[in-house]
Formats: structure tokens, C-alpha cells, sequence
């Protein structure tokens, strides 16, 4: 097949079978036609005889095309004789390159995109007629006139193309079984043994009608015949366990107790009342879909095992179509253009990330100061731009998408190798392999995940015991915590959207968790679900029910619907329906309505609430409700499943900071918030963080008593063998920042350098250093910089501060192990004076990105205090709607979809966080210094809303500090 060859030629497998192929001849590019144009008549029937060599005469046409170049026709008749002669058929095409005439400018511009030239490099090789777009079959009959059957022919071909993807569906390869069992058999082994553990016996079951649910789910696994799915997914788990890699199930898997017993997911469906038709249900088309979180600094060794275990051929990473946005377009049309690449990337940096690109600039144009003439991007970039705007630039990799086949892949999809060694991709896209039947498992690396085992490693390192996240126990004092939106670092609430929800939502128990993971997405906010929720569980509001039916399904949200399975348990209780048809109702009301599937299923509703004494305006309201909902529900076992990560996160922030700290630090990038934000946060809770050191740190970041002292069962105000509650207090041992963190030091040169320190000893200086370890100029003067040496001396003993550091490590960098010992001079510094505290935040904000034991602001208190500048921790006590000047780095900037062009400016100083709301106005009135400035001050009004603080902004100025700094914006 095609997809073979494609395959094929992209791994340089060996040849396929060349049946059941036309190939053409191609454009003016193709072999025949070149040799023609250049060569003559006889150069291209000798490339004829070549291709009919190849691929066989009843395998190959020539191919026609008339573009209204005045010598299309002269090369028709001869590219007629030169088949007539071969005895190959003809066919005439439209060759088209793009659909209408107005397309061309746009399809040159790419086509200078694609070759990486601009427009003019490649003119030559452009087509001078401007007739390569699509034709009528009658226009194309009228120019092919005098070439009789080569426009049908053409049409034959394409008939002869039509083809059904379900034709080539594949299977998943069988699951080998022990004991000669089957997969059903197999699988009901392993659930059973994983239920009597979750539930208890059969006859003795700890949870009521655990057993006959798990019975339930079984019989509809085997009647859709999935066993073997559920067997590769326990086999995945399995060996993350068996390889100690933290990894969790997680999506609607969590709706199955067969999934629970398993080990797959950790919510108990049973408990939690999740609907396992939510999940897998026989009225539900194509097989199920269970998402696998793993650490996300492991998950190669699990794409690995993928291969090794089902074989290289069989198995393959997902595409995924990357789409042009706003900036990529401007740049990608500013550089076919012709433009410099340094104007084309200025031009795009000056495009928001949102929004389409007409109405920004638009926008740009109505502000009261609109760009100068020298920052505008030319007009014929902006059109062109905006006509390739959401279409596809090029292929990268899912997420975490790999399917299996139980044949070769290529024999159903080309396949190519990836960049990263040892993956092979497919070339197409999830829903592209949806719809030829590949079946997708999603293996999604997770960084909260790396971060809590590089936690939990740290704890078992420094104060010698083991936790098992697993296994933590609820406590007031972790709820405490949340309540008052101390959350930077914890999964899933540290964005501005959920710190300000936490105080006004005042979590308790763990499904209050489950609730706040739902409610700030943007469902369940343009579902106005959130205001009313808030509003009830504080008391402000009745909690009501449109009909009594509705209660036992809305009560646990305070009568609010924010779960998809909230909207089937309704149409269950009031309606009558089945698990499975409450499942068709979600679907046939969600994004993809299907009219006849609604009204047949409308009918079937109204029955049902009849039947139950639903009638007239009730009936009315309760079925728009859903309707309205069925948009917006957020489904409650994926939140479930993160609610779990919620809560262990937030008992090692309260508990174990300094050990958190440091795992969210090795785990980067990951999160909300920069390191210098994370480390900031430790030092206001009493971590102390300190710099790279040659002899003290490891690769990444690590702990250290203090004067190297380690917690003894003494210190520790807790069992060893126990969990700490209460709000007990557990010594802190500080931070020590690891190599890796250092600007042009990286992972792999860190790891030579403590590997070569640990097998042989301490380095006794930069000289050393740099003897035993190849290290350049840029990596050792960016270590002198961050203060690796500051514990170093030089030949005659003094001190390597930073300034002296710098001055040599240009010098010692020349004396590696190839070279002369004492032919290189300048290796010793001369007195100089020490770095000022401001010039060492400035020193550490450059070289790790962190400053351990300052913050830009600080440096400017004096002078922002005389200005009358609040700060973070001043604003908590500030008068209620009074004007306030705020300052600080900026952290993020936010647009929510749901934010109606709001944007939401995250500060931080000293002190700690400051939200900072922008309107669309104020946006476009102070746009430069908005979208550009690292650091603000901002003049605004103070808004306190249930204990949240926000300053609502009127004026922006830029606020110069030391260091430089990149805000993570818009995400």
C-alpha cells in the first residue's frame, strides 16, 4: 500500500510490494517532464522506460496538466507522444496547488516557506502561469479536447481511489496469558484477586454490592470484547509499580471498579457512586479510553517497555497537527516575504498569543497610542498571515498518545522515525487513527508526579523514613493551609483562579477538593455554576431543587450540576433511563449535537418523567437544564483522580516544605510558577535556600542540615513510623541548589561533574576542575557567576569570590587535562572588592534564575516605600475600595477565554503575591508596557471579595529592578 511505502522510505525498511499502484508522472517537476523541458523528447522516454522498469506499464500513466502557459500544449502532445510510443496510458489532472486563483500569493508564500527561502530566492522555480488551482470537470473536458479519454481516465482513477478506512481496522495484539487461560479469563483472575484486597471476600464484601458491580462490569467488558485492552493497561501499570515510577489512571477509567480492583486508578467508583456507563457502556461507540499519568521524568522508560513488549513494528507514537497562530504566522509570511529573521521575529513578538490577528491589530489601531510606524507589520504580511491562521504548519508528537496494532503498523498508516531515538511516529493525528480503528492509549507525562517522588526521595534521604503518598492521612491543618490559599506549588490550585476561589470555597474534606478542581473550568464558568455553588456552601443562598427526583443526584454539589455524571444520574432518576442510555443522552447533548439522536432520545425523556409525574413546566425546565449543562459538565472522576494529587501535594508543601521545594525545583519545567517563584515561597516558610556549591551540590537541588547535622529520631515531633497531623511542626533542613541549575551547565555536565567528584575525591579548586572535567569558558564563568567557587581558593590561598572567580575563569578554562601544565597564566585574580547584596540578586537572578536569599523588590523598598507603594502583605490589612499603588515582578499574565478580554496580571515582591486585574481598556491603553515590561507598578483600586484580594488597575508604569525576568504568560 502507500502508507507501506511512505513508511517504508521514512524508516529505510526494505522495499515493498509494488502492486496495486498507478503512479503518475508528475508535474513539471517530475522526472519525466524535467527531462522533456530540458533534454528533449528522448531523455524523457528514456525516463519513461525507467519508471516502467521500476513500477511495472499497467502500474503507470503520464500525466497531462494546462496551467494557460502558451507552452502547456506543446508539452501536452509531446508528453502524448512519448506515451503513445511507451505504451502507457494517459491521464489529465488539475494539478492544483492550491483551490481558487485569489490563492496563489498564499501558496507561493508557503511554498518559500517550506523551502526556507523567501520568495525571491526561489522565483525561479516557481510556475510563471498562475493556473495551478482546481478546475470543473466541464472546463477540464473542453481544454483536454483534442486528448480524447484522458479527462474520464482521470475520473476512473479517482473512483478507483475511494476506499472504506474500516477495511483496514486493526485489532489490538493478543495479551499472552498464563495457565492456558484466556484474555477474559485472565482478566477476570486479576480483578478478582484485586477486589477480595479492595473489597474483601465475595461473601464477606466490606463495601455493599462491591461484587456484583465488579460482576456487572465484567460481563459488559467481555461482551465488547475488551479484555485484552484492560490487560495491556494493568500490564503498563504494573511495570511502573514494578520500577518504582509513580503513575495513576485517571479520566472516566475512574468510574469502573473493575479499573479500581485492578491498581489502574485509586478512586473507588463503588464509594463514590461514579457511573461505570460513563466510562464503557454497549450503547457507546469505539473502545474505551483510560488516560495513564506518569512521571513525567520517566515516562521514556515506559514508551520504551511499549516497544520492547508488543515490538517495534507494532507499536507508535500518535501525531499531532501543529497549527499556525497569530505570532508563527506573521513570522513564517514576514521571512517568505523576504524580510530580515530579526525583523519577522520582532514583528511576531509583537503579536499577543490570543485573539485572531485582524482584530488585534484593530485593536492596536483604536488605542489612544497605536505602534509607531517602524514597530507596524506591513500590510501584505497581515493578509497574508491571517489567511493561514489555525491551518496546519507541521506534524509534532501527541501528548501522550501510542497505539498498538496486532499487525504492522505500516500495512495501516505510514509511519516515520522520530527525532528522539528509539520513537517512530505515525503521520497521523488522534482522530485520524479514531476513525481507521487504531486503538490509542494514552501514556501522559505528569511533572507533579516527578515532583512528589523527587519529595518523597528528599524526606527518605534527610530525615530517614519513607511516605507513601498513597497512604497520607486527612488533617485539618493541610485544610487549613488551602483555606487561606497557600498553595503555590500544589497541583491544580496554585493558578490565580483557584487561590482566589479557595478562601470563599473553604475546603474541609477531600471532596470538597473534588469540587474545586471542577469549578474553575471554563464549563462550569460559562455554565454560571460557580457564583451559586460558593454562594450555597456559604450559606448566602437556599439550596433548592427544581423536583424532590433531582436531590439524590445534586446533593453532594448543593443542588449546582457541575459533573457529566451529575446530568445521566438525573436523567436515571427522573427519567427512567438506563446507565447506558443516560450515557447517549450526554452524548447527543454535548459539543457534538446530533439533531436526530436528540429528538429521539427527547421523546424517550419526556416518557419517562410522565411515567414519574414530571409533567407540563417542570418537565420543561428540568430537560433545558440538562440541555443547557451538557455543554459545560466537567467529568467528576477525572476530578477525582487529580483531587487525590491535590491533597498529597498540599500535605507535603505544609509538612515537608524544604523537601517539596527541592522536588518541584528537579522536577522543572513544570507548573504554574518559576523556580524563583517557588524558592521565594520556601524562604516565606522558613526554608532556607542556598547556592550552587562545588564541593556540597548534587545535579539537581538537595537537602542539608544545618553545619551538615542530620535529623535524628530526637528531632522528629512525630512516630518515625507515622504520618505528622495536627499542624506539628517538623524541623526544616535548607535547600541547596544542584549544578544543573546553573545557566550553560545543564544535566549532563553537572552529572560528569559530581560523578568525578564522587569516584575521586573533592575538587580542590576551579584550576582542578577544570583538569578533570572537560568544561568550557561559558559554563565556568557562568558557575563563578552563580557562586559555585565562593568555597574555593586560588594557588595562594585566597578566597574565590564571585568577582575573583569571574576575573580567572577565563583563563583556568584553557587549562584542561590537553594541555601544558604552566603554560597558561591569569589563573590567579588580584584583590577586588565583593559583590553588593544587590549585585549578588543580580549575579543569581542571571546565572540560576533564583534568588535564595533576596527578591528584586527588596532592593527597591526604600524608594517604592517613599512613593507610597504597598506591599503584599500590607494590602491584607489596606482599606477596602481605596486607591493603591502595588509593585513587583511580574509572574504571569493571563487572558481566560472565559474572561470576556479581561486580563489577569499576577506580581510578586518580597512579601509574597499580588493579583492585578486589567481591563480590555486599560489593556489597550498601556499595551507596550503590558505585554513587555518584567517587572510593574501599578496604581489601581483595592478589591476585597470573601477574604480575595485583587487591585483592580487604572494606570501602569514599568518598574525597573535588578535581575532579568520572564514571566510564564498566558497560560
Amino acid at each position: 500500500s502507500l502508507a507501506e511505502l511512505c513508511a517504508l522510505g521514512g524508516t529505510a525498511a526494505p522495499a515493498a510490494d509494488r502492486n496495486h499502484w498507478l503512479v503518475l508522472t508528475g508535474c513539471r517537476k517530475g522526472a519525466v517532464a524535467s527531462a522533456l523541458e530540458h533534454y528533449g523528447p528522448a531523455a524523457a522516454a528514456d525516463q519513461l522506460a525507467l519508471l516502467v522498469n521500476v513500477f511495472g506499464r499497467d502500474n503507470l500513466a503520464v500525466e497531462l496538466w494546462d496551467h494557460g502557459h502558451p507552452l502547456d500544449s506543446v508539452r501536452n502532445d509531446a508528453l502524448m507522444q512519448i506515451a503513445l510510443r511507451g505504451d502507457v496510458d494517459l491521464v489529465a489532472t488539475t494539478n492544483a496547488h492550491y483551490a481558487t486563483p485569489a490563492e496563489r500569493p498564499l501558496a507561493t508564500a508557503l511554498a518559500a516557506v517550506r523551502s526556507r527561502r523567501s520568495l525571491d530566492e526561489i522565483d525561479g522555480w516557481l510556475p510563471a502561469a498562475a493556473g495551478a488551482h482546481l478546475r470543473s470537470g466541464f472546463e477540464q473536458a473542453r481544454r483536454f479536447a483534442r486528448y480524447p479519454g484522458v479527462v474520464e481516465r482521470a475520473g476512473e482513477l479517482g473512483q478507483a481511489c475511494a476506499f472504506d478506512l474500516k477495511l483496514v481496522a486493526p485489532n489490538l495484539p493478543p495479551f499472552p496469558c498464563p495457565d492456558g487461560l484466556d484474555e477474559m479469563g485472565y482478566l477476570r483472575r486479576l480483578t478478582e484477586r484485586g477486589a477480595e484486597r479492595r473489597y474483601g471476600p465475595r461473601h464477606r464484601e466490606r463495601v455493599a454490592g462491591a461484587w456484583a458491580q465488579i460482576d456487572h462490569e465484567l460481563s459488559i467488558i467481555e461482551q465488547l470484547g475488551f479484555p485484552g485492552y484492560f490487560l495491556i493497561v494493568h500490564d503498563l501499570v504494573d511495570f511502573c509499580r514494578r520500577n518504582d515510577i509513580y503513575c495513576q489512571g485517571r479520566g472516566s477509567a475512574a468510574n469502573s471498579a473493575v479499573c479500581f480492583a485492578l491498581g489502574v486508578t485509586k478512586a473507588d467508583a463503588i464509594e463514590l457512586g461514579l457511573l461505570f456507563e460513563r466510562f464503557l457502556s454497549p450503547e457507546r461507540d469505539g473502545p474505551p479510553d483510560i488516560d495513564i499519568d506518569i512521571e513525567s521524568g520517566r515516562r521514556e522508560e515506559v514508551i520504551q517497555y511499549v516497544y520492547q513488549r508488543h515490538g517495534r513494528h507494532y507499536a507508535a507514537q500518535v501525531a499531532n497537527v501543529i497549527t499556525y497562530r497569530p505570532r508563527s504566522a506573521v513570522r513564517d509570511m514576514a521571512s517568505a516575504l523576504g524580510y530580515a529573521p530579526g525583523q519577522a521575529d520582532a514583528w511576531a513578538k509583537n503579536v499577543d498569543r490570543w485573539g485572531s490577528l485582524i482584530a488585534q491589530l484593530e485593536d492596536n489601531a483604536n488605542t489612544v497610542a497605536p505602534e509607531p510606524d517602524s514597530d507596524a507589520i506591513p500590510q501584505v504580511v497581515v493578509e497574508l498571515a491571517a489567511q493561514i491562521e489555525h491551518a496546519p504548519r507541521h506534524l509534532g508528537i501527541h501528548s501522550g498518545g501510542m497505539v498498538l496494532c496486532d499487525r504492522p503498523i505500516i500495512e495501516v498508516c505510514p509511519v516515520e522515525w522520530a527525532r528522539r531515538e528509539n520513537r517512530s511516529v505515525l503521520q497521523w493525528d488522534k482522530d485520524d487513527c479514531a476513525a481507521a480503528g487504531l486503538v490509542k492509549f494514552d501514556l501522559l507525562g505528569l511533572g507533579m508526579l516527578t515532583a512528589l517522588h523527587n519529595t518523597v526521595d528528599s524526606i527518605t534521604e534527610a530525615y530517614g523514613f519513607a511516605i507513601d503518598i498513597a497512604e497520607v492521612p486527612q488533617d485539618d491543618a493541610v485544610y487549613d493551609m488551602l483555606c487561606v490559599a497557600d498553595s503555590v506549588g500544589v497541583f491544580q490550585v496554585e493558578s490565580r483562579a483557584q487561590m482566589a476561589t479557595l478562601p470563599r470555597l473553604k475546603p474541609r474534606k477531600f471532596y470538597d477538593l473534588v469540587v474545586e478542581v471542577a469549578l474553575i473550568r471554563p464549563g462550569p464558568i460559562q455554565g454560571n455554576s460557580v457564583h451559586p455553588y460558593i454562594r450555597r456552601r456559604n450559606g448566602l443562598e437556599k439550596i433548592t431543587y427544581l423536583h424532590p427526583l433531582l436531590e439524590p443526584s445534586l446533593a453532594k454539589t448543593l443542588g449546582i450540576p457541575l459533573f457529566q455524571e451529575q446530568l445521566m444520574q438525573m436523567a436515571i432518576d427522573v427519567a427512567g433511563f438506563s446507565p447506558g442510555e443516560a450515557d447517549q443522552l450526554r452524548q447527543a447533548m454535548g459539543s457534538k449535537r446530533s439533531s436526530e439522536r436528540m429528538e429521539r432520545l427527547r421523546g424517550r425523556f419526556f416518557e419517562g418523567m410522565a411515567e414519574r409525574g414530571i409533567t407540563g413546566d417542570i418537565a420543561e425546565q428540568i430537560f433545558d437544564k440538562l440541555a443547557a449543562f451538557a455543554n459545560f459538565g466537567f467529568p467528576e472522576s477525572h476530578s477525582v483522580s487529580f483531587a487525590y494529587l491535590v491533597y498529597s501535594s498540599s500535605y507535603l508543601k505544609r509538612y515537608f516544605p524544604a523537601a517539596f521545594c527541592a522536588g518541584l525545583l528537579n522536577a522543572q519545567p513544570m507548573g504554574f510558577y518559576s523556580p524563583h517563584t517557588l524558592v521565594a515561597d520556601a524562604r516565606r516558610h522558613g526554608v532556607a535556600v542556598r547556592t550552587p556549591d562545588l564541593a556540597a551540590s548534587g545535579v539537581g537541588a538537595t537537602l542539608e542540615w544545618v553545619e551538615g547535622r542530620a535529623a535524628t529520631t530526637t528531632d522528629v515531633p512525630f512516630p518515625i513510623d507515622a504520618f505528622p497531623v495536627g499542624g506539628v511542626d517538623v524541623p526544616q533542613p535548607a535547600v541547596r541548589l544542584g549544578l544543573a541549575s546553573v545557566r550553560s551547565v545543564g544535566d549532563e555536565l553537572a552529572e560528569r561533574i559530581v560523578t568525578e567528584r564522587e569516584a575521586n575525591g573533592p575538587y580542590a579548586s576551579m584550576t582542578d576542575l577544570a583538569q578533570r572535567v572537560d568544561i568550557d569558558r561559558t559554563a565556568l564563568e557562568a558557575m563563578a557567576t552563580a557562586g559555585v567557587f565562593s568555597n574555593c581558593t586560588d594557588r595562594s590561598g585566597a578566597n574565590l569570590d564571585r568577582r575573583r572567580a569571574l576575573w580567572v575563569a577565563g583563563a583556568v578554562a584553557e587549562t584542561s587535562a590537553d594541555r601544558l601544565p604552566g603554560i597558561v597564566t591569569g589563573t590567579d585574580a588580584p584583590s577586588l572588592p565583593g559583590l553588593s547584596d544587590r549585585e549578588l540578586a543580580g549575579a543569581d537572578l542571571w546565572a540560576t534564575g533564583v534568588s535564595p536569599d533576596g527578591h528584586p523588590t527588596l532592593f527597591e523598598r526604600e524608594h517604592l516605600a517613599s512613593l507610597g507603594v504597598l506591599t503584599a502583605a500590607e494590602l491584607r490589612t489596606a482599606p477596602t475600595d481605596t486607591r493603591v499603588l502595588v509593585g513587583g515582578v511580574v509572574t504571569h499574565r493571563q487572558r481566560p477565554s472565559t474572561a470576556h478580554g479581561i486580563t489577569f496580571v499576577n506580581l510578586e515582591d518580597e512579601t509574597g503575591l499580588i493579583n492585578v486585574v486589567c481591563s480590555p481598556g486599560l489593556w489597550k491603553r498601556y499595551r507596550r508596557v503590558a505585554r513587555g515590561a518584567p517587572a510593574l507598578l501599578v496604581r489601581g483600586r483595592l478589591e476585597r471579595v470573601d477574604g480575595v484580594i485583587n487591585v483592580v488597575a487604572d494606570k501602569l508604569e514599568v518598574l525597573p529592578v535588578v535581575g532579568s525576568h520572564r514571566s510564564r504568560d498566558f497560560r
